[in-house]
């Protein structure tokens, strides 16, 4: 009865535009209305300054952005050259590595390939459209505080600290953490700092578009609550979004995720819609993109949109071309290179990102697109072991962190209709390395790695993270 009561109520506070009154936040069960902002919040900021922090909070504060946005005290310009010399050194290795195997190495400038220098980002602070806030233990002790990580695991040291001062955090995912942080705080349940020891409370994912769209994500613990208690948590979240303190965010989406463990797919446990659209939507290069909670999106649009545009030419595909999109997301590289390609072939392991890759490409009029959903190990050897298509195939792989599977490694390798192989790697010196020479060393029959060995021809860098040491390698390999 309580929650049709809350819900009538909102519907109404809705309806009218009228401002919510305290009374709806404490109709539903398991509320606790004393945790205001008002007062309370006052003394917890004086507690925050007192005698009892371990380290103030400007310190924290530091410390954070040090951890999050290593480079953030220097110059941009400066911030250029230092990802230049890394990634300078990402090449050194792979050069010494590929020689070491046997490779035929050529070497202008002591590397297997010319660097060309950084390009930079267009935008410079607040250029991420996806954060991940953690809820954990902040410098104050209080386990409900949510931002980012300082410390480790391994030294026993992690903190949680607010996001306020970390500059690549645009200021609207600062507002939703701040909102969510001040929800958990008002709810009787706790979080979910270790899963065996309960609790309920887990992290925010805050995803913007240039529209001015807005998805906040909520992860939640079930532990053993049952389907009422959850629908009262749910409608509460819903309530605090929409007529609460939290409607100042003005969400486009709100969504709920049930998870037991630390992420969760939409298949393993789907994304339930609280309020709002389904979906946000982005513009670039003259196309609209759908987005899905958990569907691939380069964090830096601005940034991405030079990076599809070099992609473009280095592939130097044209009206033969049939294009090999791995690990496509929402179709963004694919669709960007569709009128310029006769076919585009897109392969992704979330399906709701294929879901809407298919959809951008009908959105935006783009026929000669097909998507595959599946794992790339699974779904690429089996559609190339059989390719027969007389035109030019050129391929785009543009993986997690994680790299691109052995298999896929041996299916490109094999297929001797692929001239043209463009990398794209957010961390070069991490296991795309392994991939580099998987793809480039001779052919190693123990290995299963058949086929001509590509060459590293060029390597592009973008700087699609500025402040921090990250930076995107577009590696063009031909043979």
């Amino acid at each position: 009865m309580a929650l049709c009561h809350a819900s009538r109520l909102t519907c109404r506070c809705l309806g009218r535009g009228l401002s919510p009154q305290p009374m709806l936040l404490s109709s539903l069960p398991g509320w606790d209305c004393s945790q205001t902002t008002g007062r309370r919040a006052a003394k917890w900021r004086k507690d925050k300054d007192g005698e009892d922090c371990r380290q103030p909070a400007s310190s924290w504060e530091e410390r954070l952005a040090d951890a999050a946005t290593p480079l953030w005290r220097l110059p941009y310009q400066e911030q250029l050259q230092v990802k230049y010399e890394r990634q300078k050194e990402v090449l050194q290795t792979l050069t010494s590595r590929l020689e070491e195997l046997g490779g035929d190495v050529q070497r202008p400038g002591g590397l297997c390939c010319p660097l060309r220098p950084v390009v930079p980002s267009p935008i410079i602070n607040g250029y991420r459209n996806k954060s991940t806030f953690s809820v954990n233990q902040g410098p104050d002790g209080n386990p409900k505080t949510v931002g980012l990580y300082v410390g480790t695991g391994r030294a026993r040291n992690i903190v949680c600290v607010r996001a306020d001062h970390v500059k690549n955090v645009p200021l609207k995912h600062k507002q939703v953490a701040q909102c969510y942080e001040e929800f958990i705080r008002r709810s009787p349940l706790d979080s979910c700092l270790l899963f065996h020891e309960g609790g309920h409370w887990q992290e925010l994912v805050v995803r913007t578009s240039s529209h001015g769209h807005a998805m906040a994500i909520v992860t939640f613990h079930p532990q053993e609550l049952g389907q009422e208690a959850l629908a009262a948590q749910k409608a509460l979240l819903k309530e605090f979004f929409t007529c609460g303190p939290g409607a100042d965010c003005a969400l486009t989406s709100l969504y709920f995720q049930e998870s037991t463990m630390t992420r969760c797919s939409h298949q393993q446990s789907p994304f339930q819609l609280l309020h709002g659209e389904p979906h946000i939507f982005e513009d670039m290069l003259g196309l609209k993109f759908r987005i899905s909670p958990d569907a691939f999106f380069q964090v830096n649009t601005s940034g991405a949109a030079g990076l599809y545009r070099a992609v473009r030419e280095l592939s130097q595909a044209d009206g033969d071309t049939v294009l090999l999109d791995v690990c496509c997301g929402t179709g963004t590289i694919g669709l960007s290179l569709a009128r310029h390609v006769s076919k585009v072939i897109g392969i992704e392991i979330v399906e709701k990102a294929i879901e809407d890759a298919r959809w951008n490409a009908a959105f935006n009029g783009i026929s000669n697109c097909e998507f595959h959903s599946g794992k790339a190990e699974a779904v690429l050897p089996e559609l190339l072991s059989s390719w027969e298509d007389a035109r030019p195939l050129v391929a785009v792989v543009n993986p997690s962190r994680a790299g691109i599977h052995y298999r896929v490694v041996r299916a490109i390798r094999s297929c001797r209709a692929i001239r043209r192989l463009l990398y794209i790697s957010c961390k070069p010196e991490g296991e795309a390395m392994r991939n580099f020479l998987e793809l480039c060393c001779p052919p190693d029959p123990g290995k299963k790695l058949q086929g001509e060995p590509f060459a590293p021809v060029l390597a592009v860098p973008f700087d699609m993270f500025p402040h921090t040491a990250h930076c995107e390698l577009v590696l063009l390999l031909t043979r």
